[in-house]
């Protein structure tokens, strides 16, 4: 049996247009599945539809503002209308607001909290629906190994952050236990920093670097492996965990 093998299954990815967002959607087309990439960020959005249909990919894309309930259920509607089912949904959608909580403004908290957490509830709200019809799906929710550890380092200190991001935890474990009857598996990864990413944020990543047992940044196909297992069939008896990928980070 071929655990890895995605053919006629549809993958829903949310946030497509960040880096993790197009390497995760390019895992799934490389592993046969069919692959909805939703984004608010139009023009990147045409960029990733683009190369994945040059790679042969099955693809749709979609317009999406996952602030806003009614464009996920109008999302959720579109997917199913074009694909007939889905199968699996790999929530990402995310920012980062650095500051304390004296630092941060209510609206800064708020926006944190819709796009990180929220957002999660409306997608899953509406997409669970359509997977219970089957009897199967893989829900994959994007946090972070900030969930559990955190920096003290003032120039550091991300409070909403690491809030929405311990949050999504919470919110994976309790909809995992709900739902393991259905055949639907709910699983979180805590990411580490991976490259690419944080480019600009140099002392961020030289603390990461300095306090990480493996040394270095995580390669992007280090992290594909990682969702794709927990998006696959050799995932089936696992339910509401929170997978760390992070080199060690959360160890010391």
């Amino acid at each position: 049996m071929n655990y890895f093998d995605f053919k006629n299954k549809v993958a829903v990815v949310f946030g497509a247009t960040s880096r993790i967002g197009r390497a995760a959607a390019l895992g799934y087309g490389d592993c046969g599945a069919k692959v909805a990439i939703l984004s608010e960020n139009k023009e990147d959005l045409k960029e990733l539809f683009k190369e994945m249909g040059n790679k042969g990919y099955t693809v749709a894309m979609f317009e999406c503002d996952v602030t806003s309930e009614d464009s996920i259920k109008n999302a959720a509607e579109e997917i199913v209308e074009r694909f007939g089912s889905l199968d699996i949904l790999f929530n990402n959608s995310g920012i980062i607001q650095h500051g304390s909580i004296e630092d941060l403004t209510e609206e800064e908290w708020n926006q944190s909290m819709n796009i990180n957490v929220r957002s999660a509830y409306m997608t899953m709200k509406y997409l669970i629906p359509e997977m219970k019809k089957n009897g199967y799906g893989k829900i994959v929710n994007t946090s972070s190994a900030n969930a559990v550890v955190f920096n003290k380092n003032e120039n550091l200190v991300r409070h909403a952050y690491n809030v929405s991001k311990a949050a999504m935890v919470g919110l994976t474990k309790a909809v995992g236990a709900t739902y393991m009857k259905d055949g639907i598996t709910v699983n979180s990864v805590g990411l580490g920093i991976f490259e690419g990413e944080l480019g600009d944020e140099k002392e961020l990543v030289e603390n990461y670097l300095l306090n990480n047992p493996s040394g270095r940044l995580g390669k992007m196909e280090e992290l594909i492996g990682t969702i794709m297992y927990l998006s696959s069939d050799a995932s089936n008896y696992i339910t509401g965990q929170f997978l760390l990928a992070d080199g060690g980070m959360t160890l010391v």
